[in-house]
């Protein structure tokens, strides 16, 4: 697969996560396996841009190449001048999202909502292309409702206009996140158009991965929910896509290193106070995933009311001969 002068045999990459995915846990994932880790979804309205959160996002100076800006709006020009401020932050791919289910989002007839209108999509996707130098990609869904699913007519315009790579989730923007994803769709997007096809959806295994590849036929992988608390999911499935190598969880150490290193990497970024509020789903996701009693040790860190417990909190639990990380 080549995005621009990036080239990838075969790219297990991290899904962009509103409120998820900042440049913390980016960084965590592609030190363990991702190929590229796309920003934050960032709105293109002028006023939201102005904003601290959105210049955060846009802040790609300690990302790894290539540094992946996603936006997402409903209006051409909005949607052109965010892409060049992609760019002038360092950005560069531009990614452009019509895949957000949110209701908020879709309310402004932006993300999936604009899967109704393939026009406003047409005008959205020219005036980005012919804004920025750089290579231009695309995530959406399957359609507006399974009675609607219009993915290939989009890929194929997406194609004709000059987009670089899709990603597609398997389900409509109805669906949300309910169900299971479907495939059937993917594949006929990627028999539909010669440009690059990264699947996604309920991706969530080595073996889930390699079934997704063969039924889709996709040029990459897509994880996101996945790797909620597991960055460490990028290389279980790129060992397994080579050669059938099963490699082994992390032991307690690395998972409590990591941990501690994603707290410290919020705390920095955010500022204490933020940072030890936004920890607590973070850190959650990792006792869920790999800690006996994970529910009852979310509860108890979600009511430390400082970093220092927190970090304390981690450390503590390892000195705990009897409880063991499972």
């Amino acid at each position: 697969m080549q995005l621009g002068p990036y080239t990838f045999a075969l790219p297990v990459v991290l899904a962009p996560m509103a409120g998820v995915s900042d440049r913390v846990l980016r960084a965590l994932c592609r030190a363990r396996g991702a190929d590229y880790a796309p920003s934050e979804m960032t709105a293109a309205s002028p006023e939201l841009r102005a904003m601290a959160p959105t210049r955060r996002r846009l802040d790609m100076s300690a990302d790894e190449t290539p540094r992946i800006v996603q936006i997402a709006g409903a209006d051409p020009q909005e949607m052109a001048d965010a892409a060049r401020a992609g760019v002038a932050s360092g950005a560069e791919v531009i990614d452009i999202n019509m895949g957000c289910p949110s209701k908020r989002v879709c309310h402004r007839l932006a993300g999936s909502a604009l899967l109704k209108d393939e026009q406003r999509v047409a005008d959205i996707l020219q005036a980005v292309v012919a804004a920025v130098p750089v290579p231009v990609t695309l995530k959406t869904r399957t359609g507006w409702d399974p009675a609607h699913r219009n993915a290939v007519r989009i890929a194929q315009l997406a194609e004709a206009i000059g987009i670089r790579a899709l990603t597609l989730h398997g389900r409509t923007r109805t669906c949300g996140y309910q169900g299971d994803a479907e495939y059937e769709t993917i594949a006929a997007v990627k028999t539909a158009v010669s440009i690059p096809v990264i699947a996604n959806g309920d991706i969530n295994s080595p073996e889930k991965a390699r079934a997704v590849l063969v039924h889709t036929g996709a040029d990459g992988l897509m994880i996101g929910r996945a790797a909620q608390g597991d960055p460490w999911i990028f290389a279980r499935i790129k060992a397994f896509l080579a050669d059938g190598t099963r490699l082994a969880d992390p032991q307690e150490e690395e998972i409590r290193d990591t941990l501690r290193e994603h707290l410290e990497g919020l705390y920095a970024l955010y500022g204490e106070m933020p940072g030890m509020r936004i920890a607590r789903k973070h850190a959650g996701w990792y006792f869920m995933r790999w800690y006996r009693h994970g529910a009852a040790l979310r509860a108890t860190f979600n009511g430390l009311a400082c970093a220092f417990a927190q970090l304390e909190f981690i450390d503590n639990y390892y000195k705990t001969p009897q409880v063991k990380a499972a």
